[in-house]
């Protein structure tokens, strides 16, 4: 029985950095790379073929195109698995990466609504989907990774319903480990600050091109896996995260979010 991986938005950021490292330490027969941008897709695959050649890995890579947003997109997640063999109980979930989202700058009052709910549904309806439609094919020893976010831990003003879907996330996450725990299936929420992707661009519609004080995509990658593969529950690479995380826990939830939006403004065309 082939051992799969497979990674959600695979095609730049985490996303592409957990193609290029999973193969090196899970061991997996492939990795599927799931996103909508094919030409970059293709070469996060190659990049990916090349370094396992290199190094003499016998992983894998494919590249699927798709579209996951909300209810079709999950339906289209599982028709991908029956179709490239898992029907045929050929092949085992051995990992999956839910990292497809994107977030959006600015007050509630001034993001278009349609945006806000797309979000919603690719962050929150998509992940939980594919979470239900992937448990069949998983068993002892799969592990579950959920990019969730260090905005998760508060409500914050100016990010308000990127911060509720990733509070979805984690909540979601932690129960799913607890309930997984007998099956044998570790399950951990990422939670990052800033990290140095295309995030602020696309939240920002261009007016924020850059991630401020945004750390490496690679280093917070590495160490998730490997606080995955321990069985921790919750990744935090940064010691100032780690920090944020826990004082979070001491501050209000309109107080949070009442300060967040009074000075932690972020730019956005809308």
């Amino acid at each position: 029985m082939k051992k799969i991986a497979v990674v959600t938005g695979a095609s730049s950021g985490m996303g592409a950095d957990f193609a290029r490292q999973i193969p090196f330490c899970v061991d997996v027969d492939e990795i599927w790379l799931l996103a909508r941008r094919v030409t970059k897709l293709e070469s996060v695959c190659e990049d990916v073929n090349h370094s396992c050649a290199q190094a003499g890995i016998k992983t894998v890579a494919r590249f699927f195109e798709i579209d996951l947003s909300g209810r079709p997109g999950a339906a289209a997640f599982r028709e991908l698995l029956l179709k490239n063999g898992f029907a045929e109980n050929q092949m085992e979930l051995k990992v999956l990466v839910n990292n497809a989202g994107f977030g959006t700058y600015g007050t509630f009052e001034d993001t278009p609504v349609e945006k806000e709910l797309d979000m919603i549904d690719l962050n929150c309806s998509s992940l939980t989907g594919i979470c239900g439609f992937a448990l069949e094919f998983m068993g002892e020893g799969s592990l579950l990774i959920n990019t969730a976010s260090l905005a998760s831990f508060l409500p914050l003003g100016n990010f308000a319903v990127y911060g509720a879907s990733k509070a979805f996330v984690l909540s979601l996450t932690m129960a799913l480990a607890a309930e997984w725990k007998e099956k044998g299936i570790k399950v951990c929420a990422l939670c990052p600050g800033p990290v140095s992707t295309e995030f602020a661009n696309v939240a920002s519609n261009g007016a924020r091109p850059e991630v401020r004080h945004g750390l490496s995509s690679e280093a917070v990658v590495k160490h998730c896996l490997k606080c995955s593969l321990k069985g921790k529950k919750i990744a935090i690479y940064a010691p100032k995260w780690k920090f944020k995380a826990f004082a979070s826990r001491f501050v209000g939830r309109f107080a949070g979010a009442w300060f967040t939006y009074k000075y932690c403004k972020r730019p956005c065309n809308h």
